[in-house]
């Protein structure tokens, strides 16, 4: 038996990178994942194939998160299928192009705050009343080490990442009463396709592909890999953070060497 055997989780942007790890570890510790996808339905399917090859349960789901209609007919098809969604896992993410606040578009600050906050609020305003009827509910938002120092050319990726972070904030509160624990992921830079785009946004270095070319100046010697991330999520869904609620977790390798 799993940790999460029984339980059902939607895992949003859950076909890539960190979602694709944190789909496969909850699945592998028994749970059955509703993953997620916007537009990389391959990907998706890829990340269902790999579950069920490994013995577990789990289908794809199209819906674009800040669309609040598909958001509900996603969550009304979980439901059907499973039965029940007790861990949501607010994943999906979209980088910013990098630029300073007088040179942006103007519409790009909207689009990245209904990504990374507007949309899980529209998630979790769905999954709440099926979770209020579990032993116990999880929403683990994924957020971003960016919003400990907000730094320059990047305000629509900081404002989003902090908008979700008080989302997460306030449900904890409102949702204690009624055994559902709310938490904060905050990953540092991670070898994902994001990871590289952010890190060619904000270092201006369009040519960089491999961010493992970064090992050397990283923490522990390597740059942060998705299953860091996703045995963290493991963590605050399980057993062992049956008291944790309310909190925000960095893991960055303790930050930069210097």
């Amino acid at each position: 038996m799993g940790q999460l055997s029984g339980r059902v989780a939607l895992v949003t942007g859950g076909g890539r990178g960190i979602g694709r790890a944190i789909s496969e570890l909850l699945a592998r510790e028994g749970a059955s994942v509703a993953v997620n996808y916007r537009k990389d339905a391959d990907a998706a399917r890829a990340t269902v194939a790999a579950i069920e090859g490994a013995g577990g349960v789990a289908k794809a789901y199209a819906a674009s998160v800040d669309d609040a209609d598909e958001d509900a007919a996603m969550v009304s098809e979980v439901l059907a299928d499973f039965g029940h969604i007790d861990i949501l896992v607010c994943n999906a993410g979209i980088a910013s192009r990098g630029q300073a606040v007088a040179d942006s578009r103007p519409d790009e600050a909207a689009r990245l705050l209904a990504t990374h906050a507007v949309g899980p609020h529209h998630l979790s305003r769905l999954v709440i009343p099926s979770m209020r009827t579990r032993p116990r509910g999880d929403i683990v938002m994924i957020s971003s080490v960016a919003t400990s120092n907000m730094g320059p050319n990047g305000a629509p990726y900081n404002m989003g990442k902090a908008a979700m972070e008080a989302l997460a904030f306030t449900l904890a509160k409102e949702e204690r009463p009624h055994g559902i624990h709310v938490n904060i992921v905050c990953p540092g830079l991670v070898e994902t396709d994001m990871g590289v785009r952010l890190t060619r946004a904000r270092s201006g270095n369009l040519d960089l592909t491999d961010l493992r070319s970064l090992d050397a100046t990283m923490p522990f010697g390597h740059v942060c890999q998705p299953e860091d991330i996703a045995n963290v999520v493991l963590f605050l869904c399980s057993g062992l953070a049956g008291y944790v609620t309310g909190q925000r977790i960095v893991v960055d390798g303790g930050g930069p060497l210097d």
